[in-house]
């Protein structure tokens, strides 16, 4: 029975209501509506007007109803009841989206079905996951005209993967390419990982942008850096500009020095990782955003949750809206897969005493950290602060830098031929990352490597 049936009449048709005053070929279109959005109810036998009509009630009636919404696919399972002479098609909101029938793809927009168009049914498919971006093959961009070699190397020795198979193998094996007649080219997750990006603007609103700002908006800015390389080139590179910007104490305990960030490295890194690996790519006029204002940082990426991800059970589940991405950043051991990520975060912040960060993700998923504009000592054991708040890196200061992280063994003369520069422009760059105490040579030439101190 219908309890509030005079109500939903009196209301009219709505975004969950649909009337017919009688069976016709287009139930399956209104079916199709319902399951695409939210669901919903088409009384069968009740004019537009809402006033009942009478319909066909019997099991043949029903019957060729129910054969009707079987041309539907994925075919969906919907509850048909009688209520005096009307009849009822409860429809569920669909777990198999997007739901067509012979005449298209329906969405539910208001009280009307509206038929998608092509970018509307691309759109809803980017939506419901069912076209995922870094999968997608770009036929037009072939790996051998350009392929960052260094990025590859480097990310088979983070990863501990062998290259005893031919390069083309390894990256297909990864998701980074496929082959389209004969021909090896990349899908969006290789080409935003071994491309040499920073050459053309494909992949432009891939970069990632980073604003230090004086006060509490953008009216001044300090600096800025846009970082166009390749993925895990663009997350270190950000985290390094939030390093070099934010302000450094610390505290002796005993004889040793114990360097403090006055918002944990890794609580920033995890939402900096997340902000590139989660992001929505089919947004192309936003990039990530990384900002600093003297009362917060800002780290703000386009495309809200994922699908499947609610503010219920937003920090317990792992959905991945980039899943080749995500797998490539967990063989490097950027990411977790386990959902744990969000946890670390407030983990991180807990440890260090200070609040959990504000999760807006309403349209875009911005990470607000707040900061202690009095920040300058920790603890009680606590040394003057004598200007730890580090200045500005040069650009070849800050790949010095960046380089000497990523290799602790390397030598002077690498170091001059990776950077393109005399040896004794080396030192001399290497003596200011070491007056910055950014830095520490341990052990002798051959035998040593540098200690990367924060």
């Amino acid at each position: 029975m219908i309890k509030d049936l005079e109500a939903i009449l009196s209301d009219g048709e709505g975004y969950t209501v649909e009337f017919k005053a009688s069976p016709d070929k287009t139930i399956a279109q209104e079916v199709c509506a319902f399951a695409n959005a939210s669901g919903g109810r088409i009384f069968i036998g009740v004019s537009d007007e809402g006033r009942i009509v009478g319909t066909d009630t019997s099991n043949s009636a029903r019957s060729r109803i129910q054969d009707t919404i079987n041309q539907i696919e994925p075919q969906i399972s919907v509850n048909i009841a009688v209520h005096e002479n009307i009849i009822i098609i409860n429809v569920p909101q669909g777990k198999d989206k997007p739901y067509s029938c012979s005449r298209g793809f329906f969405m539910r927009s208001g009280p009307n079905s509206q038929k998608l168009e092509r970018n509307d049914i691309i759109e809803f498919f980017q939506s419901e996951g069912q076209i995922r971006y870094d999968s997608i093959v770009q036929t037009d961009l072939a790996v051998d005209k350009n392929f960052n070699d260094k990025a590859y190397k480097d990310f088979l020795k983070i990863a501990g993967i062998s290259d005893v198979l031919p390069r083309n193998d390894i990256l297909r094996n990864l998701g980074c390419i496929e082959l389209v007649d004969g021909k090896a080219v990349y899908t969006n997750a290789g080409a935003l990982f071994f491309r040499n990006n920073g050459e053309d603007t494909v992949y432009q609103h891939a970069n990632i942008v980073c604003g230090l700002y004086k006060g509490m908006d953008k009216a001044y800015i300090l600096d800025a850096k846009e970082f166009s390389g390749g993925m895990v080139n663009n997350i270190d590179e950000a985290v390094l500009f939030l390093k070099r910007n934010l302000k450094l104490s610390y505290e002796i305990k005993e004889v040793r020095r114990k360097n403090i960030l006055e918002i944990p490295e890794d609580a920033l890194r995890e939402v900096v990782i997340n902000a590139a690996c989660h992001r929505s790519y089919f947004e192309k006029g936003a990039r990530v955003m990384v900002e600093i204002f003297d009362d917060r940082v800002e780290i703000t990426n386009p495309g809200g949750l994922p699908k499947g991800i609610t503010s219920e059970n937003f920090g317990t589940l792992s959905v991945a809206r980039n899943p080749v991405i995500a797998s490539l950043l967990h063989r490097i051991h950027y990411i977790e897969q386990m959902g744990t990520g969000i946890s670390r975060i407030r983990n991180a912040m807990m440890a260090a005493g200070l609040e959990e960060p504000v999760f807006n993700t309403q349209g875009f998923f911005k990470v607000t950290f707040k900061r202690d504009m009095n920040v300058g000592k920790v603890g009680k054991d606590v040394g003057k602060e004598n200007e730890m708040t580090r200045s500005i890196l040069s650009d070849m200061e800050a790949k010095t830098y960046n380089i000497i992280k990523k290799n602790n063994a390397i030598t002077i003369p690498e170091l001059s031929q990776s950077l393109n520069v005399t040896e004794r422009q080396v030192q001399r760059i290497i003596k200011k990352l070491r007056d910055k105490m950014m830095i520490e040579r341990k052990g002798g030439r051959k035998q040593g490597y540098w200690e990367v101190k924060i």
